[in-house]
């Protein structure tokens, strides 16, 4: 969610590439086919590079699976965490945070997170909903003007992704400019004015669509209801509550130290229209794609509300479970965050609350932004929690890579357990 390049890229005589179609929210196109790939760059393949801060049962079998899949993926670090009350919690972190020095990733490392930042933008929403100073059923209209047919999109319309109103992301000259001017300073006006060029996807509640242009909105209505600055909000409501220390809201090319570099493949105009690949396609895009870039140092100012935060695993270990069982919401307003729509009318996919996914009982979200991939997420009936964080935001062959290590944590200690 990040623009792409940075000083180390800058010079290049390749385009700086990126990603925003899908960078967030990826668990929601449902379960996608592992494909053979190369090694990863870096060394993750080698137990070496394999920190573990706490043993269990299912380690020495799931630590080689998990670096076997990022193998394939050509994945440079990940940090994996698992948490329950038979096991306490297990955090490996596997294979490296920089791939110009070949220094390990660390499990205390911050890393863009993407689209989790909506669920903290969602939370300070009804916290405001809580406190009387706005209704779920209330008309944009009534906080922000010149929204289209706002005065028929409610406030939990925005937040369910059943507005209808347009991505920005997916906008052409959008990503044209984010790949060839990573360094663009974006206000949440200048995206709400791209999304308001285009047709709505559906009238309002007709349908559901991922669409950033919600929770910038929903931003600016929280600033404008609090007169404080989003990133005060989440410190003053969210961080400083749970013990967050490590996380910030960061809408500029400032990642805080220590970090793990975040690197991409593939463009952010070529991911508009690039479909995940499989077989030959995805070994010959594998083959292709060369080093990764290094993307760290960017303007995230385009994410904001909707993807723009920085946070670690210790932080997200402690988030999970704060979003999911509604530690900081009235128990009312977290019934209505957990009032899940589908996503897809294929059966099996995940559903969607307000700023929450339910994805096989863990609730939480995912986030892509160039250079990361991310994914937190809490069973209540387990009381589980998972938190994986890596420094690639997309795999040549178009997967989400932390999406792909969470579905293999998943299957290989969670299986399904609801009909």
């Amino acid at each position: 969610m990040t623009a792409p390049a940075g000083p180390s890229t800058h010079g290049s005589r390749r385009p700086p590439r990126a990603r925003s179609r899908r960078w967030a929210a990826l668990l929601l196109a449902g379960l996608l086919p592992l494909t053979a790939a190369a090694p990863a760059l870096g060394s993750p393949a080698d137990p070496r590079d394999v920190r573990v801060v706490r043993t269990a049962p299912f380690a020495e079998q799931l630590t080689p699976d998990l670096i076997a899949l990022m193998q394939r993926l050509r994945v440079p670090g990940a940090v994996v965490s698992v948490s329950t009350p038979e096991w306490g919690t297990w955090t490996a972190a596997l294979g490296t945070g920089d791939l110009t020095t070949g220094a390990p990733v660390r499990t205390d490392q911050h890393m863009r997170v993407g689209s989790i930042t909506k669920t903290f933008t969602a939370t300070v929403v009804l916290q405001l909903v809580q406190e009387g100073r706005l209704s779920l059923d209330d008309p944009v209209s009534a906080h922000r003007p010149g929204v289209p047919d706002g005065e028929h999109i409610t406030i939990r319309q925005l937040l369910q992704m059943t507005s209808g109103l347009y991505n920005y992301s997916e906008d052409l000259a959008f990503n044209e400019r984010l790949d060839q001017r990573p360094e663009s300073e974006w206000t949440p006006q200048e995206l709400l004015d791209v999304a308001f060029r285009h047709p709505a996807y559906f009238p309002p509640g007709a349908g559901w669509h991922y669409s950033n242009t919600n929770y910038v909105l929903l931003g600016l209505i929280a600033e404008q209801l609090t007169g404080q600055p989003l990133a005060g909000l989440f410190r003053q409501r969210i961080f400083d509550p749970v013990g967050m220390s490590g996380t910030s809201l960061d809408s500029d090319a400032t990642i805080p130290g220590p970090r793990a570099q975040g690197y991409q493949f593939i463009s952010n105009v070529d991911s508009l229209t690039a479909p995940v690949l499989t077989g030959k396609d995805a070994a010959w895009a594998d083959w292709s794609a060369g080093n990764p870039y290094d993307v760290t140092h960017v303007n995230a100012s385009w994410a904001w509300a909707a993807g723009a935060a920085v946070s670690t695993v210790e932080d997200l270990r402690r988030w999970a479970p704060a979003l999911a069982t509604g530690a900081l919401l009235s128990p009312e307003l977290q019934r209505e965050r957990l009032t899940f729509v589908p996503t897809s009318d294929q059966p099996g996919k995940p559903t969607y609350g307000l700023g929450i996914a339910d994805f096989a009982g863990f609730l939480g979200h995912d986030g892509q932004i160039p250079g990361y991939n991310s994914f937190v997420g809490y069973d209540p009936e387990r009381c589980a929690t998972v938190v994986v964080l890596v420094n690639l935001n997309q795999s040549p062959d178009g997967t989400a890579p932390s999406d792909e290590l969470t579905k293999l944590v998943l299957a290989k200690l969670f299986p399904p357990h609801r009909s």
